[in-house]
This record gives structure tokens, C-alpha cells and sequence, in this order.
């Protein structure tokens, strides 16, 4: 009964970048109202989830040991091109080599997705890479589920030399603590001020792990700090235990 489906959506302004899919009120919102990492997903086209004129245009996130997510574009078509898109991203999320931006580059401007019927699309959504797929989409809501604001991914640190530490001599000695310097592994543009850019081979020194569960860590890279996505990093040194 579209009625009884109508009642459980609820509209979002999503983005995926850099494996990161998160969704917002609108697309003014500086905060998330949810952040989920992609890989180990799998998406497809689900016309199950309704039984009204939409049924074509949904599509779903699964996975094994997560929670589903649920989606209506404003028409068929695309919803297929959120599909599409969100395979290619996880497929390179689960390869080894380096993920071809220039055909992304060369795409033009953002679309918004609108899943109540009459509303014209839009193109006044913020650019990012390498995945670009912002636009306002209908979410279904578990009825149970509450909302809860989330805090910020990512926080300024100060520019202070966290990776050297003073001997146990006391000499005043410094040395420097290897194990937090890590390598790209692909090209990566930040497009917002906060983001890092880096290129594969640059030796970035991480100052924070504490955003971990969202996929971001905070590094530093020629005297210039901001959020990275881990999943592009690998680890620069071998340290052996003492």
C-alpha cells in the first residue's frame, strides 16, 4: 500500500566520496545525520520495496553483518546510475590498483536526486571526488530507529611534533617514532579545506586515529594537516618490536 511505505521515508541528501557514504536533512546541513562506510556492500536495483509508481526507481546497500540501507531516486534511470557508480567505487575499493579519476573529472555538474514526484532536479551540489554522487534521495527508516545528531568526522589539531619523543637518557635527544608514517597508495585531491591531497609514494605522518570507524584518520604532509582516507595508506616502515 503506498500509504503505509509513504510514511517510513524519509528525505536525505546523500554523498559518497572516497568510500564514505553519508546523508544529511538537506543539502545546506554541515553535519550528517549518518555516516556508513561502502565496502563490503553490495547494491543493486529493489523494486520489492514498494508497491506504488516508485517501486522502479529504489535501490539497497546489503551486506552480511550490517545493516541494510534503502533508497528511492526520482526515476529509474537514476537510480540505476547510483547503482552503477557505487559498483565501480567498490570495486576499486577492493583492488590493489590505482582507480581511474580523469573520467570522473570530466563529468560535469552534481545532480540532486528528488523522491517526491513534481520537483524539478537541481545542480547546485558540491563537487567531490573521486565518486560523485550527491542529491537528495527518500531513506528508509527502520520505525524503531531513533535519529541522533552525529558529531563531526574530523577536528583541527595543532600543528605540534607528536611523533618524536625524548629518550630515557634525558640527553634531550629526539627520535622519531616510525610507526606513524604512512604511504599513499593512490593519488588523492581533498576538495574541502580540511581534506589532505596527496599523491601515491608521499610519506604522510599520522597525527590521529580516532575517527578510525569512519574511514578518515588525521595526517600531516609537508607542514600542512587535514583528514585522509585510510583506506588509500599503507604503512611506510617496518618497526619491530623491542
Amino acid at each position: 500500500d503506498p500509504s503505509f511505505f509513504g510514511s517510513e521515508w524519509q528525505k536525505r541528501w546523500c554523498v559518497v566520496s572516497r568510500g564514505l557514504f553519508c546523508y544529511y536533512a538537506n543539502e545546506k546541513s554541515k553535519q550528517p545525520k549518518g555516516t556508513f562506510l561502502i565496502k563490503g556492500y553490495s547494491v543493486r536495483m529493489a523494486p520489492h520495496l514498494r508497491k506504488d509508481s516508485k517501486k522502479e526507481s529504489c535501490f539497497e546497500l546489503t551486506s552480511q553483518d550490517r545493516r541494510s540501507y534503502e533508497f528511492t531516486a526520482t526515476n529509474p534511470a537514476e537510480a540505476r546510475d547510483w547503482v552503477d557508480q557505487i559498483s565501480f567505487l567498490l570495486k576499486d575499493l577492493s583492488s590493489l590498483t590505482i582507480p581511474c579519476e580523469e573520467e570522473e573529472e570530466a563529468e560535469g555538474e552534481d545532480e540532486m536526486y528528488d523522491d517526491i514526484d513534481g520537483l524539478d532536479s537541481q545542480n547546485s551540489g558540491p563537487q567531490r571526488r573521486p565518486i560523485i554522487l550527491p542529491g537528495s534521495l527518500g531513506l528508509k527508516q527502520p520505525s524503531e530507529e531513533k535519529e541522533e545528531e552525529e558529531e563531526d568526522i574530523y577536528e583541527v589539531l595543532p600543528d605540534e611534533d607528536l611523533d618524536l619523543e625524548e629518550d630515557e637518557s634525558g640527553a634531550g635527544q629526539k627520535r622519531v617514532d616510525y610507526a606513524s608514517y604512512y604511504q599513499g597508495l593512490w593519488d588523492c585531491h581533498g576538495d574541502q579545506p580540511d581534506e589532505l591531497s596527496f599523491q601515491r609514494g608521499d610519506l604522510i605522518r599520522i597525527l590521529s586515529k580516532e575517527h578510525n570507524m569512519y574511514g578518515w584518520w588525521v595526517g600531516e604532509l609537508n607542514s600542512l594537516i587535514g583528514i585522509v582516507p585510510k583506506e588509500y595508506l599503507t604503512t611506510a616502515f617496518e618497526v619491530e618490536e623491542r
